[in-house]
């Protein structure tokens, strides 16, 4: 995976925009404005993601890729390297598993919403 390829896949679940919170290299990807995933544009072969904690455990435990992320609760957030032993399809399946994890903890009007936008994203005729 590469950091063009991420961002894109970021994008285009819905709803996500992206900013730089922080400073001008690490950007950031949100879901009604709460992170999701970050990368550095200064480290693109590194990215921030959120998971569920005990599975966040399980990667770290089988995979050299995955580590606790730095500056981050890291009870929570996992830091992957591209270069390591994370292919695409799992790296695009922590960001998806990130995106949910921020998604159950929206109130329940705005993950209604949410519901709704990737209903109408999934019935698309390109998905």
């Amino acid at each position: 995976m590469d950091i063009e390829l991420f961002r894109e896949h970021c994008l285009s679940l819905p709803q996500v925009t992206e900013d730089f919170p922080f400073d001008e290299t690490l950007l950031a990807f949100r879901v009604k404005n709460h992170i999701f995933a970050c990368i550095g544009l200064d480290h693109p072969q590194l990215a921030t993601m959120k998971c569920d904690p005990e599975y966040a455990m399980e990667l770290r435990d089988h995979y050299q890729a995955v580590e606790p992320a730095f500056h981050w609760n890291k009870k929570y957030w996992n830091q992957v390297w591209f270069d390591r032993d994370a292919d695409d399809n799992m790296i695009r399946g922590l960001v998806d598993h990130s995106y949910r994890e921020v998604v159950k903890k929206l109130p329940k009007k705005e993950r209604a919403e949410l519901e709704q936008a990737a209903q109408e994203f999934m019935s698309h005729p390109n998905k």
